[in-house]
């Protein structure tokens, strides 16, 4: 893993936003724009992994290992929403997230 681009400052400021960002995704599911959902999700995730990165290298090594595993918990059920907004499914799209939803309560209080 490289070292973060963003101070732990910074990544704590957007944390909060990038979530919301990532969680209104759902008004677009819901709307089943998929080609928005995908876009919207891109954008939203991608912030939000940098953020989430940042804070896990700040922690002590031996809490890492806990938090990769949530991180990818995550960012594994942002990729399959996305492929499944891709394909139109809306039953799995919708499952996806809210498997995201669960994964970003597990992570988020131990940031």
């Amino acid at each position: 893993m490289t070292v973060p681009d963003q101070t732990i400052e910074e990544a704590e400021t957007g944390i909060k936003t990038h979530v919301q960002d990532l969680l209104n995704v759902k008004e677009l599911i819901e709307l089943e724009s998929w080609r928005e959902t995908q876009k919207a999700l891109r954008r939203s995730s991608s912030y939000l992994k940098q953020d989430i990165y940042t804070l896990i290298q700040a922690k002590p090594g031996n809490q890492r290992p806990l938090l990769r595993k949530l991180y990818s918990e995550l960012f594994n059920n942002v990729t399959r929403l996305d492929y499944a907004a891709r394909s139109k499914d809306a039953i799995l799209v919708r499952k996806c997230y809210e498997n995201i939803v669960v994964a970003l309560d597990d992570i988020l209080p131990k940031l």
